[in-house]
């Protein structure tokens, strides 16, 4: 049997890998691309549903390459220039004129996309008819899961029937994290061979590459950009908090507004990858780390964020970059700041009395502003920690230990946001089909 070090590890390396641009309206792209090779003609009529989890985080942001918005344009970037080949980095490869193509198609075509009947989390369904061929893709539970694909009526693969099983596998491997303590958590991660974690630094750079470029210009809303003229103007102090929003806003800023330029993510999100990475870099410039104890407390960011993410869900309507990423975020610097389990526990305790409630209403150019909040919150929680200030137990949602505390969030958000996911999706389809 695996060991427990090996296992985190293999959850690194599968959680934490680049991406660039939004991971919905991606993965939209990469089964439109997959549905077009197969169909190899014209295509007639398409069809394609999404789950509206899928539906929710496409529907408002900036897509790379372009100027244009949403998951419309990602299908048809999908269709005009994909290439399935690429994973998540589908749209990478997309020319100039492919783009241009894409928008002309857009233009000129209706796009049918909708919510599919299905409560699965990540659900997107593409089916197209040619002039002589038909063809059909489904990607399912990741972003980048074809689990059915169809040529002109011949099946070519069909993990349908076995995708509950599929899922269930995935969760025995990664099930280490329905019961394993944060406090053996961190202690099997700060165990971890250097280089077997080394590649987490990687995330530093790449994600520093976009901050820097939100901060150079004012692009999205601008947050990281306001934060720094704001610090420049004496408005706010050049400390260890505002910088971490700084960057971590920065970063978002750029991504939502579509910037063609890749980011690490975690977890399967971008912007999960920007919270879980950029505080920690903050904290790295003002108290210098060594190349080691960095990588282990990206680690530890990393690893939170997917222990929170096993109970809320991997999308839900909760902000998974508040509740679960700037919890990770928090673990890690407090882990820098003083090595105490118990301080880290209480940090992770506070991300949950205090950001508990952040909706997700999809992924926009808003989301720079929670990513803000998220970082601001992770920073806040670790030097509060540190100064041995906690919540008490059964105070709130937060519970007897630090792992009860987190399978309660799980419950508030998997359980008894279900009906509050609904309304928001209503309300953002319904402001969209306004003129």
């Amino acid at each position: 049997m695996m060991n427990i070090k090996n296992r985190l590890v293999d959850i690194l390396k599968a959680e934490v890998k680049p991406a660039l641009g939004c991971t919905e309206p991606v993965a939209v792209a990469l089964a439109c691309a997959k549905a077009k090779e197969l169909l190899g003609e014209k295509i007639v009529k398409h069809t394609v549903l999404v789950s509206p989890n899928v539906y929710k985080n496409g529907m408002c942001v900036g897509i790379p390459g372009t100027e244009r918005l949403g998951l419309k344009i990602s299908v048809a970037l999908g269709f005009i220039g994909g290439h399935s080949q690429n994973g998540l980095r589908v749209l990478e490869t997309l020319t100039p004129e492919e783009v241009r193509l894409a928008e002309e198609y857009m233009d000129n075509n209706p796009i049918d996309i909708s919510p599919a009947n299905t409560k699965e989390k990540v659900y997107i369904e593409v089916y197209l008819q040619g002039e002589t061929r038909t063809s059909k893709a489904i990607i399912r539970t990741k972003h980048d899961n074809f689990v059915y694909l169809e040529s002109d009526g011949e099946v070519l693969l069909n993990d349908e029937e076995s995708a509950i099983e599929l899922v269930a596998t995935a969760d025995n491997e990664e099930n280490i994290m329905d019961t394993i303590t944060i406090k053996a958590l961190i202690e099997n991660i700060e165990e971890l061979e250097f280089e077997d974690i080394e590649f987490l630094l990687d995330g530093i750079a790449m994600n520093e590459e976009i901050a820097n470029y939100g901060l150079n210009q004012k692009i999205g809303i601008g947050v990281g950009y306001g934060i720094k003229k704001s610090m420049e103007d004496g408005l706010l102090g050049d400390d260890l908090l505002n910088n971490a929003m700084m960057i971590t806003a920065a970063a978002s800023d750029a991504r939502m507004a579509g910037v063609k330029m890749p980011v690490m993510s975690s977890n399967g999100s971008g912007n999960h990858g920007i919270t879980a990475i950029l505080p920690i870099v903050a904290y790295n410039k003002k108290f210098p780390q060594s190349d080691e104890k960095l990588a282990k407390a990206l680690a530890i960011s990393h690893l939170v964020t997917a222990y929170v993410k096993n109970f809320t869900g991997r999308l839900s309507a909760v902000c998974g970059c508040g509740v679960a990423a700037s919890t990770g975020a928090s673990a890690g610097i407090t882990w820098l700041m003083s090595g105490d389990i118990k301080k880290v526990e209480g940090a992770i305790e506070h991300i949950v009395a205090s950001l508990s409630g952040m909706i997700c209403d999809g992924a926009k150019s808003g989301c720079a502003v929670k990513l803000a909040s998220a970082a601001s919150a992770a920073v806040q929680s670790a030097i509060i920690a540190n100064q041995d200030c906690f919540v008490p137990s059964k105070n709130g949602i937060v519970g007897s230990n630090v792992e009860e505390s987190i399978k309660n969030l799980g419950r508030v958000s998997d359980k008894g946001m279900t009906v509050t996911d609904e309304v928001i999706i209503n309300v953002m389809d319904d402001m969209n089909k306004v003129k």
